[in-house]
C-alpha cells in the first residue's frame, strides 16, 4: 500500500511466511499464463516472499514481483527469471503497456484497491489478465479439523482485521469493476492440497495476523495451548494428513 495507507501485519512474521504458508499449486500459473495475450511479463503484486510469483517464472520470459514488506522481499530466493522489489501494488514503478498479467494472491484485500485498479489499466498490455486470488481456512479431517476450527473462530477469531472477511468470502466482496472473464470455469476448481505433519499446521497457524493480535490483547500467547489441544487430536505426531485450501479467483481482461 502506499504510504501511510500500508498494513504492515507480516513483516514481524516473514521468515515464518516463508517457512509455513502453502504452495499454490503448478497447475493455477498453467491456468493464468494460458488467459494471457503473451508470456513476456507477469507483474505479481504484494508477493510476500514469492510464492506465486516463482510459479509464474515457468510460464515467463520475466516476472515482477512487488511487495511493501522489505522484510518479505528479503526472504524471497533469488530467481533468474524474477525481480523482486519493494514497492506497493499502487506504484509497481513498470512502464506503462508492458504487462501480459497482474496478479495479487493473498493480498488484494489489503490494497487501496482504487489505485491498485488504476496501477493495473496503466501497466496491462491490450488484453492482459487481471487475477485476484485468495485462499480462506483450509480443511483436513476428524477432531483435529474441530479444533482448528475453534482456534480460528473463537480463539483468534475476534482478533482478524476486518479485511480478512473479503477472504472468507472468496473476494466476492471486493470492489471489482471490470468485467467476469467469461472462462474463469478454466480455474475455478483449482486448489491447494498438502500433506501436512502436526508441526506444519502448528507453523502456518503462527503466521496468522489474528494471532499477533491476541498475542498484543491477551498479554501471552494462545499458540502452545492450541498445539497441544491439536496434538491430542492428531495422534502420532508423525502421521500427515491431507490439507486442502479450495482457490478463489476475480479474473478479468484489461
Amino acid at each position: 500500500m502506499a504510504g501511510a495507507s500500508f498494513k504492515d501485519h507480516f513483516s514481524a512474521a516473514a521468515t515464518g511466511y516463508a517457512t509455513h504458508r502453502p504452495t499454490y499449486p503448478a497447475a493455477l500459473a498453467e491456468a493464468l499464463a494460458a488467459l494471457a495475450p503473451g508470456r513476456g511479463l507477469a507483474l505479481d503484486c504484494g508477493c510476500g516472499n514469492g510464492q506465486l510469483a516463482r510459479l509464474l517464472a515457468g510460464s515467463f520470459d520475466r516476472v515482477v514481483a512487488t511487495d511493501a514488506s522489505a522484510a518479505q522481499i528479503a526472504e524471497a530466493r533469488p530467481h533468474p527469471r524474477i525481480e523482486f522489489r519493494v514497492a506497493p501494488a499502487e506504484a509497481s514503478g513498470l512502464p506503462a503497456a508492458c504487462a501480459d498479467l497482474i496478479t495479487a494472491a493473498q493480498a488484494a484485500h489489503w490494497f487501496d484497491l482504487p489505485a491498485f485498479y488504476a496501477e493495473a489499466r496503466r501497466v496491462a498490455r491490450p488484453g492482459a489478465v487481471l487475477a485476484l486470488i485468495a485462499y480462506g481456512v483450509l480443511h483436513l479431517d476428524g477432531a483435529a479439523e474441530e479444533v482448528l476450527r475453534h482456534f480460528y473462530t473463537r480463539v483468534v477469531g475476534p482478533y482478524w482485521p476486518a479485511e480478512r472477511a473479503h477472504v472468507e468470502a472468496g473476494y466476492r466482496t471486493l470492489p471489482f469493476p471490470f468485467a467476469e472473464l467469461p472462462d474463469r470455469a478454466t480455474v475455478a476448481d483449482l486448489a491447494i492440497e498438502a500433506e501436512w505433519s502436526l508441526a506444519d499446521l502448528v507453523g502456518y497457524a503462527g503466521t496468522w495476523s489474528a494471532l499477533r493480535g491476541a498475542e498484543a490483547a491477551l498479554g501471552a500467547s494462545p499458540l502452545p495451548a492450541f498445539a497441544r489441544d491439536l496434538a491430542a487430536a492428531w495422534g502420532d505426531p508423525a502421521v500427515r494428513r491431507r490439507v486442502r485450501w479450495p482457490l478463489a479467483l476475480r479474473l478479468a481482461r484489461l
